[in-house]
């Protein structure tokens, strides 16, 4: 056999397609400019056509073709006819497969988890699966690639779905089940949380320092306020839904029952105890056995607080300070640090030790400057000691007019807290009025004090919060 014919016809062969692919790679990088320019633009109709060629010809060329492509497709499901809407939502589903397929990262970085959530929410938006189906596909993004799996609305549904399951009957879902899922769902939000108070930190400290933000540090705040506020909205909906369910009623026999099978698994035992704690079912003997436990298996910083909080129940205050330092100092990590002495400041608050909870948190806020609730924590420790503070009607509305710029400056450090600062000023506010008016009895002072106090309250009108 001579070979040479069929090098000749190979050479020749490979010799076209390479031809061939780079007037293709040429025509897809021409068409790729083009429909990105007209999707900037907002001019989705003009980028269909430039886009469907090279999502068909080039389909691993550049991550644009599923990030602009979303963008396209969702915009003929928003104002396409009938047809063209039901035809675009199967083909969203399809482009979110592709793009896992061809881009599962960016920067180096998995995308896996951000885009099977985007593939979940729109299932549940366009009523294309059945809830097991959403749930499965919320699942494999949370379990696949918690790292990517970060958008609070995602986060939301995942639980809401799997709520949704066990309140239909859903035989497979057991209300074991759906608190453990709380648990692993709130400690996601808890660490988008912390990521996203780190970078706002850093920025506030700017500010603190008295230099001027750049642009981009302008729009980056912003950004991180929106999502704090958006992780703050959906955590509250998603502590709304629990709060139905895990009672104190259901919470105890639960953790009672299981006891023995995870007395050994110190995660098991921080989260229902943590549960037992936040639903006020710590007075029940058997949150002492979780804590003890959980002490005696791992000495922690939570363990610490928990004992903390046992020995503050009995009385023990000077032992119950011994614990939450003892927590404090057991703990490494800054941010952590803070949310415990948020807890200690509660706590308190409800005992009524004003003095112990303000100084708490604003130790707090040392190590965490970005934490709002602390702030208003202060405010309302001031407004309450108002009337014990100062020897003149001007000292004690001082202390009111102090306690309204720390609520402000609660919302200004996270804007997710900017509905609840505007209620405790509307209160603070309220309250300073009212104890102006009956602070004296004369027709003068009275008169003195409705002026003032008028005064105080069109201080407040004025004062918007954002």
């Amino acid at each position: 056999m001579n070979k040479l014919p069929f090098l000749s016809t190979l050479l020749i062969g490979l010799c076209i397609f390479q031809l061939s692919y780079s007037q293709d790679s040429s025509a897809c990088m021409q068409d790729l400019s083009i429909f990105a320019e007209y999707v900037k633009v907002k001019n989705y109709d003009a980028a269909i056509e430039p886009w469907i060629k090279v999502r068909e010809n080039c389909p691993d060329l550049n991550a644009a073709i599923y990030t602009y492509g979303e963008r396209i497709i969702k915009n003929n499901i928003k104002n396409g006819n009938v047809d063209l809407v039901e035809s675009s939502k199967k083909e969203l589903i399809k482009l979110y497969d592709e793009w896992i397929q061809y881009f599962p990262k960016n920067k180096n970085k998995t995308i896996i988890g951000d885009v099977l959530g985007k593939k979940a929410q729109a299932l549940l938006d366009y009523k294309m699966a059945d809830l097991k189906k959403i749930y499965s596909t919320f699942d494999e993004a949370f379990t696949k690639d918690a790292t990517s799996f970060t958008n609070p609305k995602f986060l939301y549904n995942y639980f809401k779905t799997l709520y949704d399951l066990y309140k239909s009957g859903d035989n497979q879902v057991s209300m074991e089940m759906l608190i453990n899922k709380y648990e692993e769902v709130s400690e996601k939000f808890d660490l988008e949380t912390v990521s996203l108070a780190k970078k706002l930190d850093v920025i506030l400290k700017k500010e603190d320092e008295g230099k001027p933000l750049t642009s981009r540090e302008q729009r980056r705040k912003r950004i991180y306020n929106i999502n704090s506020k958006a992780i703050g909205t959906y955590l509250s909906n998603l502590d709304a839904i629990i709060a139905k369910e895990a009672t104190c009623e259901n919470l105890i026999p639960l953790y009672k029952r299981n006891f023995q099978e995870f007395k050994e698994d110190s995660v098991w035992l921080k989260r229902a105890a943590s549960r037992m704690d936040s639903k006020e079912c710590s007075d029940d003997p058997f949150f002492v056995t979780l804590v003890e436990a959980l002490h005696s298996l791992d000495p922690s910083a939570d363990s610490a607080y928990y004992l903390g909080l046992l020995n503050d129940k009995r009385g023990n205050a000077n032992e119950a300070l011994k614990y939450y330092e003892e927590s404090i100092s057991l703990e490494t990590d800054n941010y952590k640090k803070a949310k415990i002495l948020l807890k200690i400041a509660n706590k308190f608050k409800l005992a009524g030790r004003k003095t112990s909870a303000r100084n708490y948190a604003y130790k707090a806020l040392g190590f965490q400057p970005s934490l709002g609730r602390a702030y208003l924590l202060i405010a309302n420790m001031y407004a309450d000691s108002a009337n014990d503070c100062g020897d003149s009607q001007f000292n004690k509305r001082a202390v009111y007019w102090l306690a309204a710029d720390i609520a402000k400056k609660a919302a200004t450090v996270d804007n997710a807290l900017s509905k609840i600062a505007k209620k405790q000023l509307i209160v603070t506010k309220a309250e300073l009025l009212v104890k102006l008016i009956f602070s004296q009895r004369g027709t003068k002072g009275l008169q003195l004090n409705l002026i003032v106090g008028s005064i105080d309250l069109l201080q407040y009108q004025s004062f918007k919060l954002s």
